[in-house]
């Protein structure tokens, strides 16, 4: 059966894990087989459902303002920013007060968190560098345009900016070892912040100029195949963001990896996303960071880096899930490191999943008062977080057995298109047929829900057994692959709950709850589904 060589990976996998020193609790780390990819916390599958707090919420005053929006949303991971300028207002004086006031506190909570270092690059620019950085314009110069003017983004190719940049981070990561090396309540560290240049395709300084005509390195040409030669004569027109890409991908490469060396905790690089479809030139978008065209580049320049996660604020259902796809990749474990805290943004959890995700966080999401809208919602309230915490709540109980099942090839997820509105999911042996906006009763055509908010979320425990849970739809299911040319019927429907890892029977369901298929609503439920034929 297909999913044996998953289940035969995952084995190795703990295998290895098992024969580790008994001492001490392993790292976090990330593991891929086959192309799929997991999150390891404590040496457990996990799965991140997180939540992200607004940029200036990071300061002590404003963490009664943060955890309650945790608690109410059931997230089990928050992502906080620590600036540059925050712990190290002066050169060579540190202050990191804030960080140990934070993992105190999440410890407190029962919460993981995630960091985000906002140093050379926060949205492109230093606006989180500390003075002495950002307004010394001749030690850490800025990148040029082609007419020869300066843009806000502080320049790849300086030395100066990267060894101060990185003496701050290795000064944080040690810290961090300190506090909290044999917790773990940190298990991922974002390393700076949608990297790149808004009006420009590069630095077209004098060290951006001789990059261009240098040698591509074979680290690059091994992933993309091309032959050797130089950035300008191997890639042609888009010689300039290529060779950008690497620039800021190497330099982003060397603060993790001195990071890493201090204390290896899983790193991951963020990014401003280009439209999918019509994505514009270079400097329209954020030429240089890990966009999409870029990807294999940044993947060869930055190992230290364990993924590359989009920031995905496109609310349309083929731009998102093409954006998962595009990020999807087998050298690419997928994570969903920022999305939009809009209502209609809570379904795409399930598409993600689907897609193999091992972690998935809506921006923005504390009572500080700032909302990011038009990105986000108009304001950040209970209406707004209750989409996102149905979800947590359903899933939370349930998430180190989806970890791992997705990490087995035994998880499928789809969301609500805004204009079809019936999907198929092939699982094999059957095929789940979803549709949106219909009654709990009866068969008349689906239409939609009034606003898209429909997702369902399918995994396989064996052969024709499956776990069914989501909301807004109907799940049905039809004979296919050995089943194919037979009747269908269940077994046997019961709803449950999962208790410590274990399933908690609830009630069956028959008669009307299963003669139009399964009708999932508002109402957080785990379906255990066994299917048969005759």
């Amino acid at each position: 059966m297909r999913l044996c060589s998953f289940v035969g990976a995952f084995a190795l996998v703990f295998g290895i894990l098992a024969v580790q020193p008994a001492a001490a609790t392993p790292l976090p780390r990330v593991v891929t087989a086959h192309g799929r990819h997991m999150l390891l916390v404590d040496g457990q599958p996990y799965l991140m459902l997180g939540a992200q707090v607004n940029n200036s919420s990071a300061w002590p005053a404003m963490l009664p303002k943060v955890w309650p929006a945790m608690d109410a949303l059931q997230v089990n991971t928050v992502q906080v920013p620590i600036a540059w300028e925050q712990i190290e207002p002066s050169e060579g004086h540190f202050d990191f007060s804030f960080l140990d006031t934070l993992v105190a506190q999440a410890r407190g909570h029962k919460l993981r968190l995630v960091l985000l270092w906002f140093a050379t690059w926060k949205n492109n620019g230093p606006a989180y560098a500390p003075a002495w950085v950002k307004l010394d314009n001749r030690r850490f110069p800025r990148v040029r345009k082609k007419d020869g003017d300066t843009l806000n983004s502080l320049s790849p190719f300086a030395q100066s900016t990267l060894d101060a940049d990185r003496r701050a981070f290795v000064a944080l990561m040690k810290h961090l070892r300190q506090i909290d090396g044999d917790q773990h309540t940190v298990i991922m560290v974002q390393v700076e912040n949608e990297t790149g240049t808004y009006g420009t395709d590069r630095d077209h300084s004098a060290a951006g100029d001789r990059l261009l005509q240098s040698a591509v390195p074979a680290a690059v040409l091994k992933k993309t195949g091309h032959r050797a030669g130089s950035w300008a004569n191997v890639f042609g027109k888009d010689a300039a963001e290529f060779s950008y890409a690497w620039a800021i991908a190497h330099y982003v490469d060397q603060v993790a990896a001195a990071g890493k060396a201090v204390y290896d905790l899983p790193m991951y690089a963020n990014v401003a996303l280009r439209d999918p479809f019509h994505p514009g030139p270079p400097g329209g978008y954020s030429s240089g960071g890990p966009t999409d065209n870029v990807l294999a580049i940044w993947r060869a320049a930055a190992p230290a880096l364990d993924l590359i996660a989009p920031d995905i604020y496109m609310p349309e259902y083929a731009k998102y899930t093409a954006v998962l796809d595009r990020y999807r990749r087998a050298d690419n474990p997928l994570f969903v490191g920022e999305t939009s805290s809009a209502p209609s943004y809570a379904r795409y959890l399930f598409t993600a999943l689907g897609h193999g995700a091992i972690g998935y966080s809506p921006f923005g999401m504390d009572y500080t008062g700032y909302s990011n809208w038009p990105l986000g919602a108009h304001k950040i309230d209970a209406d707004t977080l209750k989409p996102f915490a149905l979800d947590y709540a359903l899933l939370r109980p349930i998430a180190s057995l989806v970890a791992k099942a997705n990490f087995e090839g035994r998880v499928w997820g789809v969301s609500e298109p805004e204009q079809t509105h019936t999907q198929q999911i092939d699982l094999g042996d059957w095929t789940a047929q979803i549709g949106y906006g219909l009654p709990l009763f009866g068969t008349p055509e689906p239409k939609g829900n009034p606003t898209p908010q429909g997702g369902v979320l399918i995994v396989q425990l064996g052969r024709n057994d499956y776990l069914v849970a989501g909301y807004h739809a109907r799940v049905s299911f039809q004979p296919s692959g050995r089943n194919a040319g037979r009747h269908s019927l269940f077994e046997r429907v019961e709803e449950g709950r999962y208790v410590d890892g274990q399933w908690q029977f609830l009630r069956v369901w028959n008669g009307d709850q299963t003669d139009y298929g399964l009708n999932l609503t508002s109402t957080p439920q785990w379906l255990h589904v066994k299917l048969a034929t005759y």
